[in-house]
């Protein structure tokens, strides 16, 4: 035993601190003590840092691991596991599960939140390492998230609704075909909109056909912008969705149905186009655009949420350019998306003006008396009562008073998105870009040669917008219509992530006001918007119940311990 030799002393340390050289004697000294502290001190750390650096996702995207059993929804109960934030968060890094894009949405500010804080019904992220050099004050725009109350994603089908799915999707005799028109977010809206009436008709859905846009001139398919093999798995238990009509059926020219009135409910369907889709077994639907009620049975508003959130997901090339864009805006901290209405048809449709001098407001005047068609709704009421009664679109001064009273500085980075505003993008967005310097969009970020796919494809390119703005920190919109309500249930879907709803009617008059000093106007704008960043809304609560908007509560599930 002299023999052997003697292990180093920090493995002794390990092992035995009694065999260690420097302690030795019977009383440990002070100096044992400190080194055996530093020691214990050194693999804690380590092992801190093991445990919050391992990153497990490259063993999920190894070759080895398997895609298809990832890629499957759980019909009977899609929903998020009852656990810790930290164990959330590590489930999202380790999906590579494409069906339910809501667990790869998550803003880094939500990444990386640790045990967050209640503090008057807000939820306190950790911002290290996500606002760069923003000083405590300036991160608090970005810092405050509202507060989700537990809920989660969480479609759950009654037990009569799936006896019907078994029946329904085994009959090959009734095949409803639909045309869906308008922008981006009108057709996802008529996409899900003809899921439900297939499902209410007991029909089988052929994939949509896209309407060539006349403003655009988009000539996209529903393959070009909309995974369609994906769109069929998802819906495979609920509606049978096919490419085609049978060949038996090709011949036949069925009449084209535009006549569906506002708010048809399931009971109006059945009696109007059940018996005539029993007889002819085709039914031709157009003109669906917001023509099916919202108030629909909860089961149905289940499967909306099921079509919007998880069957529509876009085609791979839209979805890496977006990710990849998102990816960009991350990298350098947090950042807030916007959804500008600042084109000519926008200004045209609302009989509001651009505010960009007599010439160009003199333009939209002539433009809207050349076609009077054009404009949306209360024609009687002149500009200045339209603005008062916040029907007008924000312009990007405005956008900019918006921003500076919520807190946002002028570090903050912000990724805006849209059509061509009218005047010219140097002129129509100068007082945000003077005001806010790290201002981006699609082009500024993606090469010529990544845009080049999309060229003419307004649909696709919408769809790489909407895929930014899903992902920011924080999101605001200068005016409703399809994208600020799509975009409002879908972030709600993904975790309740701060999105701001201008509180236009009552904020309008206090922008009038050139008397109003400056602290009390950014108090003021504040208080107004106080209950409008996101927080969970019933949706019986609102006038346009649509649960595309507010999935709660058919669509979403609150956990027991913070439902009271």
């Amino acid at each position: 035993m002299g023999s052997s030799t003697s292990a180093p002393p920090l493995q002794q340390l390990v092992i035995s601190p009694r065999k260690n050289s420097f302690c030795s004697k019977a009383n440990i000294s002070l100096r044992c003590c400190w080194f055996t502290l530093l020691t214990l001190f050194a693999c804690i750390s380590m092992f801190k840092f093991l445990l919050f650096t391992w990153n497990p996702s490259s063993i999920t995207n190894s070759p080895s691991s398997s895609s298809s059993s990832s890629s499957r929804v759980d019909h009977d109960h899609l929903h998020y596991s009852s656990c810790s934030p930290t164990m959330m968060m590590r489930r999202m890094m380790i999906s590579n599960n494409n069906i339910v894009p809501t667990e790869l949405l998550l803003p880094r500010s939500a990444m990386q939140q640790q045990q967050p804080q209640q503090q008057q019904g807000l939820r306190s992220f950790s911002m290290r390492n996500l606002t760069g050099s923003m000083s405590l004050e300036e991160q608090e725009f970005f810092r405050h998230q509202p507060d989700g109350l537990g809920f989660r994603p969480c479609i759950q089908f009654s037990k009569e609704f799936k006896q019907e799915s078994a029946e329904l999707i085994a009959q090959r005799e009734k095949y409803l075909l639909v045309v869906v028109n308008g922008g981006l977010n009108q057709q996802r809206n008529q996409i899900v909109d003809a899921v439900i009436i297939a499902r209410i008709l007991g029909a089988n859905l052929v994939v949509p056909i896209m309407e060539i846009n006349q403003i655009w001139q988009d000539e996209s398919e529903f393959g070009e912008i909309f995974d369609v093999e994906h769109f069929k798995e998802t819906l495979k238990d609920d509606v049978r969705v096919v490419s085609a009509l049978p060949s038996t059926l090709l011949m036949y020219k069925p009449t084209e149905e535009k006549n569906m009135p506002l708010n048809a409910s399931p009971h109006w369907l059945r009696t109007h186009y059940g018996r005539k889709m029993s007889q002819e077994g085709v039914l031709l639907l157009s003109g669906l655009d917001s023509r099916l009620a919202k108030d629909l049975p909860s089961d149905l508003q289940r499967l909306r949420c099921k079509v919007a959130f998880h069957a529509l997901k876009f085609t791979a090339p839209i979805q890496e350019l977006g990710d990849k864009l998102a990816a960009q805006m991350w990298s350098q901290g947090s950042y807030l998306a916007m959804h500008l209405r600042l084109e000519k048809d926008v200004w045209v449709r609302t009989g509001c003006l651009p505010g960009l001098g007599k010439e160009l407001d003199e333009e939209i005047r002539i433009e809207r008396r050349r076609n009077p068609r054009l404009l949306t709704a209360r024609t009687r009421m002149g500009f200045t009562q339209r603005k008062l009664a916040g029907l007008c679109p924000l312009t990007a001064a405005e956008l900019v008073r918006l921003l500076k009273a919520l807190g946002a500085a002028e570090r903050t980075r912000i990724y805006w998105a849209g059509g061509e505003p009218f005047g010219g993008k140097q002129k129509a967005l100068e007082p945000i870009r003077k005001a806010f310097p790290e201002l981006h969009n699609k082009d500024s970020l993606a090469t010529a040669e990544e845009l080049m796919p999309f060229k003419n494809k307004a649909s696709s390119l919408a769809a790489i917008d909407y895929l930014v703005c899903l992902k920011s920190d924080v999101f605001l919109h200068s005016h409703g219509g399809n994208f600020g309500h799509l975009m409002h249930g879908h972030r709600a879907y993904t975790g309740h992530r701060k999105h701001i709803v201008p509180n236009k009617r009552q904020m309008i008059q206090h922008f009038l006001n050139t008397t109003m000093p400056a602290a009390e106007f950014d108090e003021t704008i504040r208080a107004l918007h106080t209950d409008s960043i996101g927080q969970p809304v019933h949706r019986m609560s609102k006038s346009n119940p649509d649960v595309l908007a507010y999935p709660v509560p058919e669509c979403m599930c609150q956990n027991p311990a913070q439902s009271s």
